[in-house]
């Protein structure tokens, strides 16, 4: 079970998570109308009353373009204000997960985002390890990650997981822990809801943007801080069987952080991952904020007294 925060933002104030609900006629539910954004916040290891959250900024710059690709506005300002008030009223001490969703609210039937009513909303919910940190199996699916001439793929458009989904599960009933996705030109995108990494020979490698991947946060950390650390960096298409042969191979996301890849179909991949497990130290550092040089990463929230 799901333990959930007290309270939610819902229709421009913070209420109690029972009492947010939304209409079952609601526009979104039927035809994925909406786009959502996921952070993480974790209390500070030297002051429990602070919040950290990791690169917020980037989180509400990302959601705000997922709202223009609905040709629908909802600015930066607006989602981190929303986020600080609602941290305000929860005041939570454990790490959470942090779910912001822009919607179509209203109640018609027809399919379009035209003419059309829009909300926006965030809940949030405790979390530890969304996948095992001691790594993960993984299958390739038979389910094709879509095109972004289909659809708007920079974007977290809630309509586009129904493939995540059934690869997930297709993943899990089959032995496995999670989905890895072929784009239409054959090559690996991205798991179902992570991006992918793997090492050759030293060097760092990831399908790129025009892989029709989700421009990940987590995922472009970690190149920013590849590159700073000395690696050796490329962002090209990736074959399957390359992450058969590869040194390394994880994956990278708001809830997995960064985790291993320990076996893909029937290959066990190697239990040494220096190269990952530098960069997820680093990365551990600075979420906790411990890294002074990378500072502007994190928000800190100071929760105040009533």
């Amino acid at each position: 079970m799901h333990q959930f925060l007290p309270y939610a933002w819902f229709q421009g104030a913070c209420v109690p998570f029972e009492e947010a609900k939304i209409s079952v006629a609601t526009h979104a539910l039927h035809y994925g109308t909406g786009a959502f954004g996921g952070m993480r916040a974790i209390p500070d290891p030297q002051n429990s009353n602070t919040m950290l959250l990791f690169r917020a900024d980037r989180h509400a710059k990302r959601l705000s373009q997922s709202a223009r690709l609905l040709l629908t506005e909802l600015s930066e300002t607006r989602i981190l204000s929303a986020l600080e008030a609602m941290l305000q009223a929860n005041r939570p001490t454990t790490p959470i997960y942090l779910r912001p969703f822009v919607y179509t609210s209203d109640l018609g039937i027809a399919p379009r985002l035209h003419n059309i009513e829009t909300d926006f909303l965030i809940y949030g919910l405790e979390l530890g390890d969304y996948l095992s940190p001691e790594g993960v199996s993984c299958r390739i699916s038979s389910f094709t990650r879509q095109e972004d001439r289909s659809l708007p793929l920079r974007g977290k458009i809630s309509g586009a997981y129904i493939t995540s989904s059934l690869a997930k599960t297709e993943a899990v009933l089959s032995g496995f822990g999670e989905a890895l996705l072929l784009n239409s030109r054959g090559k690996i995108s991205e798991a179902s809801g992570m991006n992918l990494f793997l090492v050759r020979d030293g060097q760092l490698i990831t399908p790129g943007v025009d892989q029709d991947i989700l421009e990940g946060i987590t995922r472009s950390s970690v190149l920013e801080l590849a590159r700073v650390m000395g690696l050796s960096v490329i962002e090209r298409p990736v074959d399957k069987t390359e992450l058969f042969i590869a040194d390394e191979v994880f994956l990278t996301g708001t809830a997995a952080k960064i985790t291993p890849i320990r076996q893909i179909e029937s290959t066990i991949l190697a239990t040494e991952r220096p190269i990952m497990n530098a960069l997820r130290d680093r990365l551990i550092e600075i979420t906790q904020g411990r890294d002074k040089d990378y500072e502007h990463w994190i928000t800190r929230i100071c929760m105040t007294n009533d």
